[in-house]
């Protein structure tokens, strides 16, 4: 099963090279990999995605935890949330290709970057599906010639955030 686990980190040298260590270290590839600054300068967000049982994954999550660098970490696949990625998608267009791709813009609510006659970028944020529905569709616009995507970020659902998780709930060990 595919699992979007968030992790508040220290900022601190190697603290994510150690924590991506634990993965692979397991046999455990990360699928996508988010890291970005929070409200608090000394922790930063990671937002991981990762496939596995769910118990072989509740284990990691218990032997993350552990790590001293780490400060909370969510399995945001245990209850509600919302998980959305950007995709920045540039094409190589066909002579009058430029209509088409503006109006496959607008069908998907994406955002034109540039809008050059031979070249076009468009922007999109959107679930991991959608995400890929978009880059296989803009595929069928023109040609294909830089997709640059963010990774997945996510949050929970209601008032549960990643610092109040752990008073909420316990991680499987």
């Amino acid at each position: 099963m595919r699992h979007a686990i968030s992790v508040l980190l220290q900022n601190e040298v190697g603290a994510l090279t150690r924590m991506t260590g634990m993965f692979s270290s397991r046999g455990y590839n990360i699928d996508s990999l988010n890291v970005a600054p929070t409200d608090d300068a000394t922790v930063s967000r990671v937002t991981l995605v990762i496939s596995g049982s769910d118990a072989a994954i509740g284990q990691l999550n218990g032997q993350l935890a552990k790590l001293v660098d780490v400060v909370n970490i969510h399995d945001m696949t245990l209850g509600d949330h919302f998980e959305r990625e950007l995709a920045i998608v540039k094409l190589k267009l066909a002579t009058g290709g430029l209509a088409r791709a503006l109006a496959f813009a607008r069908k998907h609510g994406a955002e034109i970057l540039d809008d050059a006659q031979v070249s076009c970028t468009i922007q999109l944020t959107g679930s991991v599906g959608e995400i890929d529905e978009f880059v296989a569709e803009a595929a069928q616009i023109g040609e294909l010639s830089a997709v640059a995507r963010s990774g997945s970020v996510a949050v929970s659902k209601g008032e549960v955030t990643l610092s109040s998780f752990d008073a909420h709930h316990h991680l499987s060990a």
